[in-house]
């Protein structure tokens, strides 16, 4: 695997999160235990590894207690042309479910969609694609 993918550490709920960006991006995930991986810094049923891969590609895990969970500030995750218009707007509405329309995915002055969710983990989504 090569390119940018993020690496997101979760406060305890890293399983939760991954299962939830599956259900709106599809793709494969794959979830591994602190207790599959030996790991004795955190409860044995947290995640030490999980992955999805598919047209969007994230990793997560459950900090463990010496390690800081995520907390997005000026940044946001840019999902521009990634699909159809029509699976953009579902990921859009989907990702708001829970979360915070921080700005409405519209059509621009320039001719192009875009908007930007907080999911209900507090990530932040550019979403978009050209008119």
């Amino acid at each position: 695997m090569s390119g940018l993918v993020p690496y997101l550490h979760f406060d305890g709920t890293a399983r939760e999160a991954l299962t939830f960006y599956q259900s709106v991006f599809g793709g494969e995930l794959e979830l591994f235990t602190y207790g599959e991986f030996s790991r004795t810094d955190g409860p044995k049923d947290a995640i030490a590894h999980g992955g999805l891969s598919g047209l969007v590609t994230l990793f997560a895990s459950d900090a463990a207690p010496s390690e800081e969970s995520v907390a997005m500030a000026g940044i946001e995750f840019s999902l521009l042309g990634t699909a159809s218009a029509e699976e953009l707007n579902a990921w859009f509405e989907a990702l708001a479910d829970g979360g915070e329309i921080v700005d409405a995915l519209q059509q621009r002055p320039w001719g192009d969609y875009d908007g930007i969710v907080r999911d209900r983990y507090g990530i932040r989504w550019l979403i978009g694609y050209q008119g």
